[in-house]
């Protein structure tokens, strides 16, 4: 599967011709988690509405849920200004985070209002 060269040429990788994936939760607006994807995993998610991540450490696609389970449901892709980062707002089913959170920002609060 291929990238339509038209996305592809608005694309800005970093050196390992990748860009960064923001799962943002429809229903509620929340974050979900952070992942990474290059032009195949984007290609997929778009044409399969099944969000498609690529993982560095295993060096390989993996679609969310595939063996979890804990699906995302794909309504929208938004690629920001800079052509750096995508917007993924989904459905979420089960847990987002591999910790079995929903939200991968359940956790540490650096700073919160007074």
């Amino acid at each position: 599967m291929s990238l339509d060269p038209t996305i592809a040429a608005r694309l800005k990788r970093n050196e390992a011709g990748l860009v960064s994936a923001v799962a943002q939760e429809k229903a509620t607006g929340a974050v979900l988690m952070v992942a990474w994807m290059d032009d195949e995993a984007l290609a997929r998610t778009l044409a399969t509405r099944r969000a498609t991540y690529y993982s560095r450490s295993r060096q390989q696609y993996w679609v969310k849920g595939e063996t979890s389970g804990h699906t995302q449901y794909v309504h929208e892709v938004r690629l920001d200004c800079d052509g750096d980062t995508v917007l993924l707002v989904v459905d979420q089913e089960g847990a987002a985070c591999h910790t079995g959170t929903h939200t991968c920002f359940d956790g540490d609060r650096l700073l919160a209002e007074g």
